[in-house]
């Protein structure tokens, strides 16, 4: 039996980057949100064994190196038992995006895998599992909006808001999450003091110090405000709000606005946004078209904006298409939606 599931993406309420630990990855702090655009993943468990994966794009890799093999061949050593596992990948999200689509590619094989087989995992096993597959590959274990700690494999289900337009740019660039590493890494030598600042800086970018104590003081920083953001009375009450404001300088009433009206920022902005100017203006784009928050998403080349309509939204959209740029429009995803909409 067939079984076909919506893989999603996500996009980054900010991103802090610390110090490099003792086991090579930098110590993160940010905020997943699930997003409704989405891949298909469709898995046939047959007799005998062995693991395929079929893609039409040629920049998915169909080797033991796609997260959907590793995933899966993980799974059924866990499982104790054999099988001749198919997996067809239908594309539509971008390669090295910064929108999570391997990493949704792979939960998504796990949980076809489970009911092509009627087998199921533990929770802790497949958390387990996930974060060796990937550092944010567990967050699509949780969905909806999701706190990222460790390596961002540390995955802690926040409240949900109501449903936002969101309009994401997709720019013909693939960016490479490790060199955007490497890059933070030599961040000092990129500008010296005093260098007038390009469009829509980012505070990283005032302040372009990263010792190992600035690294640690921004992930404090980060944590602190999603700290106070979660100690705000509408949580503690567990009353999921919705709406938005006719103020936009105002608090929102939305649960996810009051938390990016807390300042937070993707620190691979700064490094990204030099190296890729397109990227700073399609941000650029969004803010002037009325974005309420607009971000890099991951290490890009994914740029989002969250917009208070569906109309606003459709209107940066067209403005970002006649600079003959790629723009969706899609909407954020609650965890109750995003597991109701996986099965197709």
């Amino acid at each position: 039996m067939a079984v076909r599931v919506r893989s999603f993406a996500k996009i980054n309420l900010g991103l802090r980057i610390g110090a490099v630990r003792a086991d090579g990855f930098h110590e993160l702090r940010t905020v997943y949100q699930t997003v409704a655009l989405h891949d298909f993943i469709t898995l046939q468990a047959k007799r005998g064994s062995g693991i395929e994966i079929q893609c039409s794009n040629p920049a998915v890799p169909c080797d033991s190196t796609n997260t959907c093999y590793r995933i899966v061949e993980k799974a059924l050593k866990v499982l104790k038992t054999k099988a001749r596992v198919v997996i067809s990948i239908e594309k539509k999200l971008p390669v090295q995006g910064g929108l999570g689509g391997a990493s949704g590619n792979a939960v998504a094989a796990l949980i076809a895998l489970q009911h092509a087989l009627k087998r199921r995992l533990s929770g802790p096993d497949k958390l387990r599992i996930a974060a060796e597959v990937g550092s944010d590959v567990p967050l699509f274990l949780v969905g909806g909006m999701v706190l990222g700690m460790g390596r961002g494999e540390e995955v802690y289900p926040l409240p949900d808001a109501a449903n936002l337009p969101c309009v994401i740019g997709l720019p013909e660039i693939a960016v490479s999450t490790a060199q955007a590493f490497r890059d933070w890494d030599g961040a000092p030598a990129l500008r010296a003091p005093g260098q007038p600042m390009a469009a829509v800086p980012t505070r990283a970018e005032i302040n372009p110090k990263l010792t190992s104590s600035d690294a640690s003081d921004r992930i404090t920083e980060f944590s602190r405000a999603v700290s106070a953001w979660l100690a705000v009375p509408q949580h503690k009450t567990g009353k999921a709000l919705s709406g938005v404001s006719a103020g936009r300088g105002g608090r929102a009433g939305n649960p996810l606005l009051d938390l990016v009206h807390t300042g937070i920022e993707n620190d691979f902005e700064q490094v990204v946004f030099p190296k890729y100017p397109e990227l700073r203006e399609v941000k650029a784009v969004l803010v002037r078209s009325g974005a309420i928050y607009a971000s890099l998403s991951g290490s890009g080349s994914a740029v989002y904006g969250l917009f208070p309509s569906r109309d606003e939204a459709e209107r940066a959209a067209e403005r970002l298409k006649k600079r003959d740029m790629r723009a969706v429009v899609t909407t954020t995803l609650g965890r109750f939606q995003y597991w109701a909409k996986m099965l197709d």
